[in-house]
């Protein structure tokens, strides 16, 4: 559909209705200082297909980089029915509500994911989604707290450095002691931990995998929140769970994840969906909403919002949380990947992630200069120590049209690399990267 424009007597009848005289009458509170009165540097106007030419251009100034980026987002293959379901006009223009009278779409789609996420992690209770990984996990410790009535929760080193800094901005202002774990080998320091944990420890946070890759001991853990009455908070890798143990078979009072990796792009870094999960005792003070499914008085199947605590529902001194929207359209997105691939599809993902992912550090270790960090098993991303400043390593890579991985210079680490591999990587591809790297640090 073409865009017209306003005319001047568009203009006049919406300023007459506004009641105004003038465009200026709308702004004139806006201080002068922060007005633009220059000229716009706007190029002439063209015609619609003059624009598509220019697009063109600017299109085929692209180029096609081979990534093995990780850290919280992640170049998964997206099956083409995936998009082609989710952008429908009535899933992809679709406000999602907060009111009880939300369409029963928008509803059963909701229930859907909530179930899905379910069956994927084991947990009792899924919610309709957070923003994003960082705000759920931080969410999480707000649970705890307001649970346990305890104000200490444990921050292992291993965490994502990211979430770490959410997590301490909503707590900035709250009576809750954020105390750090330091790692040993790139896992949790075991003997730090126990030390650590006291009776007035309302929670721990887990990431497994962690921020380098590597599996944590989930089994210590658990036993350690169990012994002290606090929560197990685990953060997991939604793709990991086709091989590796759920957060309720760990025993997970929460578990949060990045929904990104479920059929999403990594859309330079958001929108994403954060994932929440709970056991059944937390079900009242789970931020969020949930969507339920019962039976009319006709006896007909139909979905309500069963649970919904925010602040604009209820009393604000007894919402459990702020966060207020859902990511409706990329947790839709995320439940057809689930659909599509399947029990089996996620286990065929996650197998194929783990073995590309071990080919590579194999062969990585095999070039001089190159170091493992731990002997901690690793699913599809893993850190490697070189003998030179990791950026300069990733600088030299984009000649090659490559994205090596993420320096870990900003948690302390100036030589070592974080390498991801999903499903998507070829051998060639992987090859590639290996003849780089060689030629890089030789």
């Amino acid at each position: 559909m073409a865009y017209l424009t306003n005319s001047e007597q568009d203009i006049k009848e919406m300023l007459k209705v506004i009641g105004v005289d003038d465009f200026e009458d709308i702004v004139k509170n806006i201080p002068e200082a922060l007005r633009f009165r220059g000229e716009l540097d706007l190029p002439a106007a063209e015609s619609e297909f003059g624009v598509q030419r220019v697009g063109a251009s600017l299109a085929a100034k692209n180029q096609l980089f081979t990534s093995f980026l990780g850290g919280g987002a992640y170049d998964h293959y997206i099956p083409a029915v995936v998009s082609e379901i989710a952008s429908r006009p009535e899933f992809y223009t679709s406000y999602t509500p907060y009111q009880p009278e939300v369409s029963q779409g928008n509803l059963q789609s909701m229930y859907e994911f909530q179930s899905q996420i379910c069956t994927l992690t084991g947990m009792d209770v899924t919610n309709a989604s957070m923003y994003e990984a960082g705000s759920a996990l931080a969410e999480a410790v707000l649970l705890a707290v307001s649970h346990t009535r305890l104000k200490k929760v444990l921050l292992p080193e291993t965490l994502n450095y990211r979430y770490k800094q959410i997590i301490k901005t909503y707590t900035a202002n709250l009576d809750i002691e954020l105390i750090d774990i330091p790692a040993a080998d790139f896992i949790i320091d075991t003997n730090a931990l126990q030390e650590a944990f006291t009776d007035d420890t309302a929670a721990l946070i887990v990431q497994h995998p962690n921020y380098y890759g590597f599996l944590e001991n989930m089994e210590t853990a658990a036993a350690l929140c169990e012994n002290k009455k606090a929560l197990l908070i685990h953060v997991y890798d939604p793709v990991s769970l086709g091989v590796l143990k759920t957060p309720g078979a760990f025993g997970a009072d929460i578990a949060v994840a990045e929904g990104q990796a479920l059929g999403n792009a990594q859309n330079f870094g958001g929108p994403y969906a954060g994932l929440f999960s709970v056991t059944n005792k937390l079900v009242r003070k789970m931020p969020g909403r949930l969507s339920g499914v019962t039976t009319d008085m006709d006896g007909k199947r139909g979905f309500v919002l069963t649970l919904q605590t925010r602040e604009q529902h209820i009393r604000r001194e007894k919402a459990t949380s702020n966060i207020c929207t859902n990511s409706g359209l990329l947790t839709l997105t995320a439940a057809v990947y689930l659909a599509s691939l399947g029990k089996k599809g996620i286990q065929d993902a996650a197998q194929l992630c783990t073995q590309k992912a071990h080919y590579l550090a194999e062969k990585l270790f095999e070039i001089d200069g190159i170091e493992p960090v731990s002997d901690a098993p690793f699913f599809k991303e893993f850190t490697i120590a070189l003998p030179q400043p990791a950026e300069q390593v990733i600088a030299k890579a984009l000649r090659y049209q490559i994205f090596a991985g993420i320096s870990l210079k900003k948690v302390g680490y100036p030589n070592h690399l974080l390498v991801a591999v999903t499903e998507k990587r070829t051998k060639e591809e992987m090859d590639s990267y290996l003849s780089m790297i060689k030629e890089i640090i030789k």
